[in-house]
């Protein structure tokens, strides 16, 4: 499936229900490329391309509605602190406040979180759920945030030795390869003056 966030950036994206936190870090502004939360008409886009697309992959409903404006203001607050979570800075906030889900038995006998809640309370639950299965899967150690200060998208690092930093190596890697070159080469003229 493409990605309507990520998908703007080229990103490498996760093929497990994780990706929903991918796609909301990949809704922000970078340079010349729009915020999607910015207006509810651009954040009812994505919710109606990517929150569904996401929600049939796991195999549960969205529920019916529209996103008011509180909605989407909360859509951003939770963009920031899953940017934050992803950071692995210690910012990020301790608990997820308010945030519930519903544990279903599917067919196949498995136990599955199934998100509760409307609008933004239903993807925080939806968010906190796939990060809970990432971080249990190992997944979640994979998912960082592109070293780039201009870019910051969420990228999924395939290497084997988990050692990706930016989401594009041959745009974001080169920017700032090319930036700690020149950085080196002042310090050394520097030293010599």
């Amino acid at each position: 499936m493409s990605w309507m966030a990520t998908g703007r950036y080229g990103v490498r994206t996760t093929d497990t229900g994780a990706v929903l936190v991918q796609e909301l870090i990949g809704t922000r502004a970078v340079e010349d490329v729009p915020d999607l939360l910015a207006e509810r008409e651009s954040a009812r886009a994505w919710w109606d391309e990517s929150v569904r697309g996401w929600a049939a992959m796991r195999g549960v409903t969205v529920p019916a509605g529209a996103l008011s404006d509180e909605d989407v203001a909360a859509l951003r607050e939770l963009r920031a602190t899953f940017d934050a979570l992803l950071a692995r800075d210690g910012n990020a906030p301790a608990v997820a406040a308010g945030v519930t889900v519903t544990l279903a038995l599917g067919d196949d006998g498995l136990v599955r979180p199934v998100p509760t809640g409307d609008g933004s309370r239903w993807l925080a639950s939806a968010l906190w759920s796939e990060t809970l299965l990432a971080q249990q899967t190992d997944v979640w150690s994979r998912i960082k945030l592109c070293r780039n200060e201009d870019c910051r998208t969420a990228f999924y690092d395939s290497s084997r030795n988990r050692s990706g930093v930016w989401h594009d190596v041959t745009t974001c890697g080169n920017v700032a390869n090319l930036r700690a070159s020149r950085e080196r080469k002042r310090r050394r003229s520097a030293v010599t003056d």
